[in-house]
Protein backbone atom coordinates (compact mmCIF):
# COMPACT_ATOMS: atom_id res chain seq x y z
CA UNK A 1 0.00 0.00 0.00
CA UNK A 2 2.97 2.44 1.26
CA UNK A 3 4.18 1.45 -2.31
CA UNK A 4 1.60 2.36 -4.30
CA UNK A 5 1.22 5.66 -2.55
CA UNK A 6 4.93 6.48 -3.30
CA UNK A 7 4.39 5.44 -7.06
CA UNK A 8 1.32 7.67 -6.94
CA UNK A 9 3.07 10.74 -5.80
CA UNK A 10 5.74 10.11 -7.39
CA UNK A 11 3.96 9.80 -10.86
CA UNK A 12 2.09 12.70 -10.42
CA UNK A 13 5.56 15.17 -9.59
CA UNK A 14 7.19 13.83 -13.17
CA UNK A 15 3.67 15.18 -14.55
CA UNK A 16 3.43 18.77 -13.01
CA UNK A 17 7.26 18.79 -13.83
CA UNK A 18 6.76 18.33 -17.14
CA UNK A 19 3.85 20.88 -17.23
CA UNK A 20 6.11 22.91 -15.78
CA UNK A 21 8.86 22.58 -18.08
CA UNK A 22 6.23 23.22 -21.42
CA UNK A 23 4.58 26.30 -20.45
CA UNK A 24 7.86 27.54 -19.77
CA UNK A 25 9.24 26.68 -23.45
CA UNK A 26 6.99 30.06 -24.21
CA UNK A 27 6.83 33.14 -22.67
CA UNK A 28 3.88 34.15 -20.44
CA UNK A 29 2.54 36.89 -22.95
CA UNK A 30 2.83 33.93 -25.53
CA UNK A 31 0.97 30.87 -23.46
CA UNK A 32 -2.38 31.80 -24.39
CA UNK A 33 -3.91 30.49 -27.97
CA UNK A 34 -6.81 32.52 -29.74
CA UNK A 35 -8.91 31.79 -33.06
CA UNK A 36 -8.21 34.16 -36.25
CA UNK A 37 -10.13 36.17 -38.17
CA UNK A 38 -11.13 32.55 -39.86
CA UNK A 39 -12.19 31.04 -36.81
CA UNK A 40 -8.99 28.70 -36.28
CA UNK A 41 -7.45 28.30 -33.14
CA UNK A 42 -3.92 29.76 -33.13
CA UNK A 43 -1.17 28.87 -30.56
CA UNK A 44 0.60 32.41 -30.11
CA UNK A 45 3.94 30.63 -28.98
CA UNK A 46 4.18 30.69 -32.77
CA UNK A 47 5.37 33.94 -32.14
CA UNK A 48 8.30 33.19 -30.11
CA UNK A 49 11.32 34.43 -31.48
CA UNK A 50 9.58 36.87 -33.37
CA UNK A 51 9.18 41.01 -32.45
CA UNK A 52 5.26 41.33 -32.19
CA UNK A 53 3.27 44.76 -32.47
CA UNK A 54 -0.12 43.65 -31.15
CA UNK A 55 -3.44 46.01 -31.77
CA UNK A 56 -7.22 46.43 -30.84
CA UNK A 57 -8.82 47.33 -33.93
CA UNK A 58 -11.79 48.87 -34.93
CA UNK A 59 -13.06 49.51 -39.17
CA UNK A 60 -15.59 52.69 -37.91
CA UNK A 61 -12.97 54.30 -35.48
CA UNK A 62 -11.40 57.83 -36.06
CA UNK A 63 -8.12 55.88 -35.95
CA UNK A 64 -9.09 53.20 -39.05
CA UNK A 65 -6.37 54.71 -40.93
CA UNK A 66 -4.12 53.51 -38.61
CA UNK A 67 -4.26 49.95 -40.39
CA UNK A 68 -2.14 51.90 -43.05
CA UNK A 69 0.48 52.52 -40.88
CA UNK A 70 0.30 48.44 -39.54
CA UNK A 71 0.34 47.22 -42.65
CA UNK A 72 3.25 49.58 -43.53
CA UNK A 73 5.24 48.36 -40.83
CA UNK A 74 4.67 44.76 -41.99
CA UNK A 75 5.35 45.12 -45.09
CA UNK A 76 8.63 46.72 -44.43
CA UNK A 77 9.71 44.36 -41.17
CA UNK A 78 7.52 41.73 -41.39
CA UNK A 79 11.02 39.59 -43.35
CA UNK A 80 13.04 40.64 -40.74
CA UNK A 81 10.90 39.52 -37.61
CA UNK A 82 8.20 41.54 -37.12
CA UNK A 83 4.32 40.60 -36.93
CA UNK A 84 1.43 42.85 -36.46
CA UNK A 85 -1.40 41.17 -34.91
CA UNK A 86 -4.90 42.60 -34.74
CA UNK A 87 -7.38 41.84 -32.64
CA UNK A 88 -10.78 43.60 -33.72
CA UNK A 89 -12.70 44.55 -30.71
CA UNK A 90 -16.09 46.67 -30.63
CA UNK A 91 -16.14 47.76 -27.16
CA UNK A 92 -15.27 51.35 -27.56
CA UNK A 93 -18.09 53.43 -29.27
CA UNK A 94 -19.35 49.87 -30.94
CA UNK A 95 -17.18 50.75 -33.97
CA UNK A 96 -16.51 47.26 -34.46
CA UNK A 97 -19.88 45.55 -35.00
CA UNK A 98 -18.88 43.66 -38.14
CA UNK A 99 -19.10 39.81 -38.44
CA UNK A 100 -15.46 38.35 -38.89
CA UNK A 101 -15.87 37.64 -42.69
CA UNK A 102 -17.18 41.48 -43.04
CA UNK A 103 -14.11 42.73 -40.94
CA UNK A 104 -11.56 40.80 -43.13
CA UNK A 105 -13.45 42.06 -46.19
CA UNK A 106 -13.08 45.94 -44.99
CA UNK A 107 -9.37 45.44 -44.41
CA UNK A 108 -8.33 43.48 -47.04
CA UNK A 109 -10.39 45.60 -49.48
CA UNK A 110 -9.66 49.17 -47.93
CA UNK A 111 -6.74 48.79 -46.22
CA UNK A 112 -4.67 45.44 -47.99
CA UNK A 113 -4.19 44.36 -44.88
CA UNK A 114 -2.17 41.20 -44.88
CA UNK A 115 -0.76 41.00 -41.22
CA UNK A 116 -2.46 38.51 -38.77
CA UNK A 117 -6.03 39.11 -38.03
CA UNK A 118 -7.88 37.37 -34.84
CA UNK A 119 -11.49 37.17 -34.40
CA UNK A 120 -13.45 40.06 -32.26
CA UNK A 121 -12.68 40.30 -28.65
CA UNK A 122 -13.23 42.01 -25.80
CA UNK A 123 -9.76 43.73 -24.46
CA UNK A 124 -11.64 44.87 -20.97
CA UNK A 125 -13.75 43.39 -18.08
CA UNK A 126 -14.68 39.91 -17.27
CA UNK A 127 -15.13 39.25 -20.58
CA UNK A 128 -11.46 40.25 -21.79
CA UNK A 129 -9.59 37.41 -24.23
CA UNK A 130 -7.47 36.32 -21.05
CA UNK A 131 -4.32 37.37 -23.42
CA UNK A 132 -5.33 40.64 -22.99
CA UNK A 133 -5.72 40.26 -19.16
CA UNK A 134 -2.72 39.11 -19.09
CA UNK A 135 -0.62 41.81 -21.21
CA UNK A 136 -3.09 44.62 -19.55
CA UNK A 137 -2.37 43.89 -16.09
CA UNK A 138 1.63 44.47 -16.89
CA UNK A 139 3.38 47.25 -15.78
CA UNK A 140 5.33 48.99 -19.29
CA UNK A 141 6.31 52.15 -20.47
CA UNK A 142 4.88 54.65 -21.48
CA UNK A 143 1.18 53.75 -20.20
CA UNK A 144 1.54 50.98 -17.44
CA UNK A 145 -0.87 49.15 -15.93
CA UNK A 146 -4.54 48.56 -16.39
CA UNK A 147 -7.54 48.48 -19.03
CA UNK A 148 -7.33 49.45 -22.70
CA UNK A 149 -8.44 52.69 -23.39
CA UNK A 150 -9.57 52.88 -26.85
CA UNK A 151 -9.28 51.13 -30.34
CA UNK A 152 -5.53 51.02 -31.10
CA UNK A 153 -3.84 50.83 -28.03
CA UNK A 154 -0.51 49.20 -29.20
CA UNK A 155 1.78 46.84 -27.15
CA UNK A 156 4.81 45.69 -28.26
CA UNK A 157 6.72 42.49 -27.37
CA UNK A 158 10.26 41.67 -27.66
CA UNK A 159 11.46 38.20 -29.48
CA UNK A 160 10.81 35.97 -25.97
CA UNK A 161 7.76 37.46 -25.93
CA UNK A 162 8.12 40.49 -22.75
CA UNK A 163 5.62 42.97 -23.50
CA UNK A 164 8.04 45.78 -23.46
CA UNK A 165 6.37 48.33 -24.45
CA UNK A 166 2.77 49.66 -24.57
CA UNK A 167 1.73 53.02 -27.04
CA UNK A 168 -1.82 55.06 -26.58
CA UNK A 169 -4.28 54.99 -29.23
CA UNK A 170 -3.22 58.27 -30.30
CA UNK A 171 0.34 57.15 -31.04
CA UNK A 172 0.94 56.18 -34.58
CA UNK A 173 2.45 53.15 -35.11
CA UNK A 174 4.77 54.46 -37.57
CA UNK A 175 5.74 57.37 -34.93
CA UNK A 176 9.03 57.56 -34.48
CA UNK A 177 9.23 55.91 -30.84
CA UNK A 178 7.15 53.06 -31.42
CA UNK A 179 9.71 52.34 -34.46
CA UNK A 180 12.76 53.02 -32.70
CA UNK A 181 12.01 50.33 -30.62
CA UNK A 182 10.52 47.30 -33.06
CA UNK A 183 13.77 48.59 -34.78
CA UNK A 184 16.12 47.64 -31.72
CA UNK A 185 14.62 44.81 -30.89
CA UNK A 186 14.55 43.44 -34.44
CA UNK A 187 18.59 43.77 -34.53
CA UNK A 188 18.94 41.97 -31.22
Amino acid sequence: MLKQMFIGVFAMMVMTTAMVASAADAPAALNFKAKNIDGKEVDLSKYKGRVVLVVNLASRCGLTPQYLQLQGLHAKYNAKGLSVVGFPCNQFGKQEPGSEAEIKEFCTSTYKVEFDLFSKVDVNGDAAHPFYKHITSLKTKPKGAGNVSWNFEKFLLDREGNVIARFEPRTKPDAPEVVKLIEAHLAK
